[in-house]
């Protein structure tokens, strides 16, 4: 399948066509078996010689300007006739009329599915956004997953302070136990004492 480049070549190119007055400018997607070939043909007419070296002209310094990519190969634009632009992905051919009558390429390429600039500006416009959507969700799972870590480096230090809360909790029944044992000899030693008294008073009688 074209890339996003490559659809955006295609569109810059058509431009650079009408930019120099070419004539019944049409666009082929080539299918599936002709993949390996390129995906897009773009195939314009010049009237004369001079108006499709322009035309070729024109496309080439647009995809360099706007691109920074050179051709593959040109071929035919010392004769003007029919100058072919290589760019592997995308072929663009510049034909005089007759010329182009006579090779008719649109017909030897029967499979191709003729596609208009309207269709391939909303088929680049979708997948972009298609993209940038991807993009977006990427980075908001990035940032679950960074929170999602740092939550967890934290839970040790939270699980290391249970431990001092148990201790207290031990010496409290500690604490409470021998507070209960001195009660209990407490009222030990004070129901003893009146036994005590009672001898004392007896001796004295």
């Amino acid at each position: 399948m074209a890339s996003n480049e490559v659809r955006a070549m295609v569109m810059a190119a058509a431009a650079a066509c009408e930019d120099k007055k070419a004539e019944d400018i049409r666009i082929l997607e080539l299918d599936a078996s002709d993949a390996g070939f390129a995906d897009f043909f773009l195939i314009a007419s010049g009237t004369n010689e001079r108006q499709t070296t322009a035309i070729a002209d024109e496309v080439e310094a647009k995809l360099k300007r706007e691109f920074g990519i050179l051709p593959n190969s040109v071929e035919g634009r010392r004769v003007g006739e029919w100058v072919l632009i290589d760019y592997v992905d995308l072929v663009v051919h510049v034909f005089l009329g007759e010329r182009r009558a006579y090779y008719d390429i649109e017909r030897l390429r029967k499979s191709a599915r003729p596609v208009d600039l309207e269709e391939l500006r909303q088929a680049l416009t979708k997948k972009t956004i298609a993209v940038r959507e991807k993009a977006a969700a990427k980075k908001t799972a990035v940032k679950k997953a960074a929170v999602k870590k740092a939550v967890v480096k934290k839970a040790p230090v939270k699980v290391a302070a249970k431990p001092a809360k148990k201790a207290v909790a031990k010496k409290a029944p500690a604490a409470k136990k021998a507070v209960a044992t001195k009660a209990a000899v407490a009222k030990s030693v004070s129901k003893k004492a009146p036994a005590g008294k009672a001898t004392r008073s007896k001796s004295k009688a």
